[in-house]
Protein backbone atom coordinates (compact mmCIF):
# COMPACT_ATOMS: atom_id res chain seq x y z
CA UNK A 1 0.00 0.00 0.00
CA UNK A 2 2.93 2.45 0.27
CA UNK A 3 4.72 1.78 -2.96
CA UNK A 4 5.20 3.97 -5.84
CA UNK A 5 3.62 3.55 -8.64
CA UNK A 6 3.44 5.27 -11.83
CA UNK A 7 1.39 8.43 -11.42
CA UNK A 8 4.41 8.99 -8.89
CA UNK A 9 6.76 9.50 -11.70
CA UNK A 10 4.30 11.62 -14.46
CA UNK A 11 4.23 14.69 -14.63
CA UNK A 12 0.70 16.22 -14.32
CA UNK A 13 -0.85 20.04 -14.40
CA UNK A 14 -2.28 19.59 -11.06
CA UNK A 15 0.36 19.99 -9.31
CA UNK A 16 1.78 23.06 -10.75
CA UNK A 17 -1.86 24.49 -10.02
CA UNK A 18 -0.45 27.96 -8.31
CA UNK A 19 -3.97 28.43 -6.51
CA UNK A 20 -3.35 25.72 -3.96
CA UNK A 21 -1.05 26.09 -1.75
CA UNK A 22 0.27 22.92 -1.04
CA UNK A 23 2.05 23.15 -4.83
CA UNK A 24 3.59 26.75 -4.05
CA UNK A 25 5.32 25.40 -0.93
CA UNK A 26 6.73 22.03 -2.65
CA UNK A 27 7.48 23.83 -5.84
CA UNK A 28 9.47 27.07 -3.52
CA UNK A 29 11.08 24.42 -1.13
CA UNK A 30 12.04 22.42 -4.06
CA UNK A 31 13.74 25.60 -5.51
CA UNK A 32 15.85 26.92 -2.10
CA UNK A 33 16.85 23.79 -1.66
CA UNK A 34 18.79 23.46 -5.11
CA UNK A 35 21.48 26.25 -4.30
CA UNK A 36 22.58 24.49 -1.52
CA UNK A 37 24.45 22.06 -4.07
CA UNK A 38 26.68 25.38 -5.75
CA UNK A 39 28.29 26.13 -2.46
CA UNK A 40 29.22 22.06 -2.53
CA UNK A 41 31.78 22.41 -5.66
CA UNK A 42 34.53 25.20 -7.01
CA UNK A 43 36.39 24.70 -10.23
CA UNK A 44 34.90 22.06 -11.34
CA UNK A 45 35.44 19.25 -7.87
CA UNK A 46 34.70 19.61 -4.37
CA UNK A 47 34.76 23.33 -2.58
CA UNK A 48 37.89 22.63 -0.10
CA UNK A 49 35.72 24.43 2.58
CA UNK A 50 33.14 22.52 2.37
CA UNK A 51 35.25 19.02 2.55
CA UNK A 52 37.02 21.19 5.48
CA UNK A 53 33.22 21.59 7.41
CA UNK A 54 32.48 17.55 6.56
CA UNK A 55 35.56 16.54 8.24
CA UNK A 56 34.82 18.67 11.24
CA UNK A 57 31.67 17.76 11.71
CA UNK A 58 33.33 13.78 11.96
CA UNK A 59 32.28 12.73 7.96
CA UNK A 60 35.05 10.83 6.91
CA UNK A 61 35.45 10.30 3.93
CA UNK A 62 34.54 14.07 3.03
CA UNK A 63 34.25 13.10 -0.61
CA UNK A 64 31.74 10.67 -0.28
CA UNK A 65 29.92 12.72 2.08
CA UNK A 66 29.73 15.98 0.27
CA UNK A 67 28.78 14.08 -3.18
CA UNK A 68 26.04 11.90 -1.05
CA UNK A 69 24.52 15.45 0.89
CA UNK A 70 25.19 16.84 -3.07
CA UNK A 71 23.03 14.14 -4.63
CA UNK A 72 20.57 13.92 -2.27
CA UNK A 73 19.58 17.98 -2.61
CA UNK A 74 19.48 17.50 -6.55
CA UNK A 75 17.20 14.24 -6.40
CA UNK A 76 14.98 16.09 -3.12
CA UNK A 77 14.90 19.17 -5.04
CA UNK A 78 13.80 18.27 -8.61
CA UNK A 79 11.90 15.64 -7.17
CA UNK A 80 9.47 18.31 -5.15
CA UNK A 81 9.80 21.28 -7.91
CA UNK A 82 8.30 18.22 -10.33
CA UNK A 83 6.10 17.24 -7.95
CA UNK A 84 7.24 13.37 -8.61
CA UNK A 85 6.96 10.83 -5.67
CA UNK A 86 6.59 14.19 -3.23
CA UNK A 87 5.68 11.77 -0.17
CA UNK A 88 8.90 10.14 -0.08
CA UNK A 89 10.93 12.96 -1.71
CA UNK A 90 9.61 15.30 1.20
CA UNK A 91 10.53 13.12 3.95
CA UNK A 92 13.82 12.58 2.33
CA UNK A 93 14.25 16.59 1.78
CA UNK A 94 13.38 16.52 5.90
CA UNK A 95 15.83 14.19 6.89
CA UNK A 96 18.74 15.52 4.86
CA UNK A 97 18.13 18.70 6.02
CA UNK A 98 17.55 17.90 9.39
CA UNK A 99 21.85 16.14 9.22
CA UNK A 100 22.80 19.65 7.67
CA UNK A 101 21.42 21.31 11.11
CA UNK A 102 22.84 18.64 13.07
CA UNK A 103 26.23 19.47 11.57
CA UNK A 104 25.70 22.91 11.47
CA UNK A 105 25.42 22.69 15.40
CA UNK A 106 28.23 20.09 16.14
CA UNK A 107 30.61 22.67 14.09
CA UNK A 108 29.41 25.88 14.77
CA UNK A 109 27.78 24.93 17.90
CA UNK A 110 24.07 27.31 18.86
CA UNK A 111 24.45 29.97 16.25
CA UNK A 112 20.93 30.72 14.83
CA UNK A 113 22.13 33.20 11.84
CA UNK A 114 23.01 32.36 8.58
CA UNK A 115 26.27 34.34 8.02
CA UNK A 116 27.55 33.18 11.30
CA UNK A 117 27.40 29.54 10.02
CA UNK A 118 23.84 29.00 11.82
CA UNK A 119 21.16 26.20 11.15
CA UNK A 120 17.98 27.98 11.13
CA UNK A 121 18.20 27.77 7.09
CA UNK A 122 18.46 24.01 7.20
CA UNK A 123 15.78 24.17 10.25
CA UNK A 124 13.14 26.03 7.97
CA UNK A 125 13.83 24.14 4.87
CA UNK A 126 13.28 21.30 7.16
CA UNK A 127 10.35 22.71 8.63
CA UNK A 128 8.96 23.04 5.00
CA UNK A 129 9.93 19.53 3.79
CA UNK A 130 8.19 17.96 6.73
CA UNK A 131 5.01 20.08 6.04
CA UNK A 132 5.06 19.22 2.71
CA UNK A 133 5.23 15.50 3.09
CA UNK A 134 1.99 15.50 5.75
CA UNK A 135 0.46 17.07 2.54
CA UNK A 136 1.32 14.48 0.23
CA UNK A 137 0.68 11.83 2.68
CA UNK A 138 -2.96 12.99 3.83
CA UNK A 139 -3.89 13.44 -0.09
CA UNK A 140 -2.72 9.27 -0.55
CA UNK A 141 -4.10 7.55 2.04
CA UNK A 142 -7.65 10.22 1.43
CA UNK A 143 -7.44 9.04 -2.81
CA UNK A 144 -7.47 5.26 -1.01
CA UNK A 145 -10.30 6.07 0.95
CA UNK A 146 -8.19 5.70 4.37
CA UNK A 147 -8.94 8.97 5.98
CA UNK A 148 -12.68 9.16 6.53
CA UNK A 149 -14.72 11.92 4.45
CA UNK A 150 -15.59 13.87 8.40
CA UNK A 151 -12.16 13.50 8.96
CA UNK A 152 -10.76 14.93 5.83
CA UNK A 153 -9.14 18.89 6.36
CA UNK A 154 -8.89 20.40 3.09
CA UNK A 155 -5.59 22.41 2.61
CA UNK A 156 -7.15 24.95 0.45
CA UNK A 157 -8.57 28.31 1.62
CA UNK A 158 -11.89 28.47 0.80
Amino acid sequence: MLTLNRNDFRIQASRFDLTKGSNILRIATGAFILPHIAAKFADGTFNPGTLGFFVKAGLTPPEFWVGLAAISEFLVGVFLVLGLCTRFAALGGTAVMLIAAYTLLAVNGLVWSFNAGGCEYPVFLAINCALVALDAWKTYFAERGCIPASKRVSSHAA
